[in-house]
């Protein structure tokens, strides 16, 4: 079987930071935190009291408001993502067949859950919403957005928690490069700031306490680091079939080369204190994408600012890399927009294309004192001007799951 090659023609993005890539984008190499007090509840009593959420969001940009208000918060983001990223594309007539899309979340529509749930409680089973289901399934994103573009190929959701948007992009490349389908709409959404998700991350001492310096929470390798910050958001991409893509004149942002999947078999939560699933997912990356270590300039970290992933994530790379290790330009966009969950490879996926594209890498900002153990270079608080030809983009769920994408510039 020849291999195809897959680029990418459509990005699609909305964080705390902005609502659409550029707004996204601008922000970020500002190195500003979208980081707040929590304004869609009132957070009084939390251990936490923060999020990164999507202020003023209108979902009504991509649907009229009868089907905003049957359609849960994280399947709204997910629309409005991928309609930017198909607005950009253009993708022209396609085989409906050979067009699919695979768009993951963590956790789906807990949002409308936890309203429901109340509900059922305080008014009884039989004023239960008939909307309650397909408003909750957490592959709802999916099919919506394939129903709004026809598109009856190949399509689900990947739900491996903090890697499902990686996952995502993954095995849409693979669709593609193996000539199941000619183009793919890819990525993850996610609305997480819900009083459940507070309260039970809150239980497991995941979550920063940093309640009196809420921009400060997130501090990826910082040796101050106390926990993760909740975000909202989705990242979508339109990959396609590179010939396909030159026929039709379509710009060609970037190149999917190559991805690694594993499992670290260790612990729920935990990563392995080696780092070795996450340092054989590289190597898997970078081995499908048939170039050396050496070639790699840039890595979109996970970097959630917990204590053991930030530690195990540079001993991982480490590891994988050698002494490249010292040349790589590193850095965790969640210290601005927070930890989008199953949204999280998305949305770092689109920055990555981002990066290699202007030739601009983003800051990891509140990194004021670094762990001695975390020794390498993440663009401390500041974007580095820097061409790089090829980036790695993390991705480590609980459960042990770990995903690594690497994608090309393509001039």
């Amino acid at each position: 079987m020849v291999q195809r090659k897959v680029v990418i023609t459509g990005l699609g993005v909305v964080t705390a930071i902005g609502l659409d890539k550029d707004a996204t984008w601008k922000a970020m190499l500002a190195g500003r935190s979208g980081v707040d007090r929590i304004a869609t509840f009132d957070p009084e009593g939390y251990r936490t009291t923060f999020a990164a959420e999507a202020s003023d969001f209108d979902p009504c940009v991509a649907m009229d408001l009868k089907t905003a208000r049957k359609t849960d918060r994280y399947a709204q983001l997910g629309l409005v993502a991928a309609a930017e990223a198909m607005a950009q594309a253009a993708p022209g007539d396609v085989d409906p067949f050979r067009a699919g899309v695979i768009v993951g979340s963590g956790i789906g529509g807990m949002l409308t859950f936890e309203a429901q749930h109340s509900k059922l409680l305080d008014r009884g089973p039989l004023r239960v919403s008939p909307l309650f289901i397909p408003m909750m399934i957490a592959d709802m994103a999916a099919g919506l957005i394939s129903i709004e573009y026809g598109y009856k190929g190949t399509n689900f959701c990947a739900t491996s928690a903090c890697a499902s948007g990686a996952h995502s992009i993954g095995i849409a490349f693979d669709q593609i490069r193996n000539g199941q389908a000619d183009l793919m709409i890819a990525g993850g959404a996610e609305a997480s700031v819900f009083p459940m998700a507070l309260a039970g991350f809150g239980a497991m001492k995941a979550l920063s306490t940093r309640n009196d310096d809420p921009q400060g929470a997130s501090r990826p390798f910082d040796v101050e680091r106390d926990g993760f910050v909740l975000g909202e958001g989705a990242g979508i991409l339109v990959l396609e079939d590179e010939e396909r893509a030159v026929a039709r004149g379509a710009e060609i942002l970037g190149e999917v080369c190559g991805y690694g999947f594993t499992a670290d078999a260790f612990h729920m939560t935990q990563p392995d204190n080696e780092g070795i699933g996450a340092r054989e997912a590289m190597r898997q990356a970078i081995a499908m994408a048939s170039i050396h270590a050496e070639n790699v300039g840039y890595i979109n970290a996970h970097g959630t600012s917990t204590h053991f992933n930030d530690l195990i994530e540079t001993r991982a790379i480490r590891e994988c890399f050698g002494k490249h290790a010292e040349a790589l330009a590193i850095s965790s966009t969640k210290s601005m927009v927070g930890h989008l969950l199953g949204a999280a490879g998305g949305v770092e996926s689109v920055i990555s294309v981002l990066a290699l594209k202007e030739g601009v890498l983003p800051p990891t900002i509140n990194l004021e004192n670094p762990d001695p153990e975390c020794d390498l270079d993440y663009c401390a608080n500041e974007a580095v001007q820097r061409p790089v030809e090829y980036a790695l983009s993390n991705s480590f769920g609980f459960g042990g799951h770990n995903v690594s994408l690497c994608f090309k510039a393509r001039p």
